[in-house]
């Protein structure tokens, strides 16, 4: 079986502590986890699945953006991977009581970037049980990918991530 590959930013905080928690369901020889700044040797199109996750920032990170934005030397390593139609989820951190005009809009820049290269998304969630007001990650009333408050809802995060995984690995067919 072809081996699953689990990629987030930033690290030591909630999105690593998740990416872990995502890790768990899996098999250990079936996933390999890597913060993105640690990927210069790892080819994409290797992996049955890819799983990528990290919290909303600012569009002012993005907006001004300069060539040495770990996330862009990351999806410039889309372009070079064929991952036509290979299945990729998306989870994503934020606030939703501290910034709920922009929950986990994260999510969003991170899917556009796969669907340039091809990428089949899995993972849809459902948005009952939040609260915000606004969301780029929402479309057809779910969010692209698993959305965790760790500020707000990390009671829920264990029982989130256990039914998505189990979701996206159906849907992938893995």
């Amino acid at each position: 079986m072809k081996k699953t590959g689990l990629f987030y930013w930033p690290k030591q905080g909630n999105v690593e502590t998740c990416a872990l928690k995502i890790k768990d369901h899996f098999n250990h020889e079936n996933i390999e986890v890597h913060a993105i700044d640690e990927i210069n040797e790892v080819d994409l199109k290797n992996y049955a699945m890819i799983i990528v996750g990290g919290s909303t920032v600012g569009a002012d990170v993005w907006e001004k953006a300069s060539d040495n934005n770990i996330w862009f030397e990351f999806f410039s390593k889309f372009n070079e991977s064929t991952i036509n139609n290979k299945p990729v989820a998306i989870f994503g951190l934020g606030d939703q009581v501290l910034y709920p005009d922009h929950f986990v809009d994260g999510m969003k820049i991170i899917r556009d970037e796969f669907d340039k290269s091809g990428g089949k998304l899995v993972g849809r969630w459902p948005v009952d049980g939040y609260s915000y007001t606004g969301s780029d990650s929402v479309e057809e009333n779910k969010f692209i990918g698993l959305a965790l408050d760790e500020d707000q809802q990390d009671d829920l995060t264990d029982e989130r991530i256990e039914k998505w995984v189990q979701q996206i690995k159906k849907e992938a067919g893995i």
